[in-house]
């Protein structure tokens, strides 16, 4: 049996978070967008706001954990709050795009938080 490197464990230890947080990215990065070209842009501004803290914060999460970094724990806990609170806002909002990422957020939400306290 061949032993992997212990880059590559850390990696694929977080594969499934990671695959979530770049996934949530993406649809934060989407909604905020679709989000510009709504007739009440400004009834949308906590929205674009969240979806744009999302996405730094799950992109900056999926790289610590890649690099498997000490404080990967850390920020994965806090990625969990902010997505939870992009989830909730694009809840509040009936546009497709809206919807869509919050189904994103909430799940990138779960799995920071097990990812966080294992």
């Amino acid at each position: 049996m061949t032993q992997q490197a212990p880059s590559t464990l850390s990696a694929s230890r977080y594969a499934d978070c990671i695959q979530a947080c770049n996934a949530c990215a993406a649809a934060c990065d989407f909604c905020a967008a679709a989000c510009l070209r709504e007739d009440d842009v400004a009834h949308m501004a906590r929205c674009i706001a969240l979806d744009m803290d999302c996405a730094a914060i799950c992109r900056l999460a999926a790289a610590a954990m890649a690099r498997a970094s000490d404080y990967a724990a850390d920020i994965c806990a806090l990625c969990a709050r902010i997505c939870e609170a992009c989830a909730k806002e694009c809840q509040s909002h009936q546009h497709a795009h809206c919807q869509e990422c919050a189904k994103a957020c909430a799940h990138c939400a779960r799995m920071c938080r097990e990812m966080a306290s294992a």
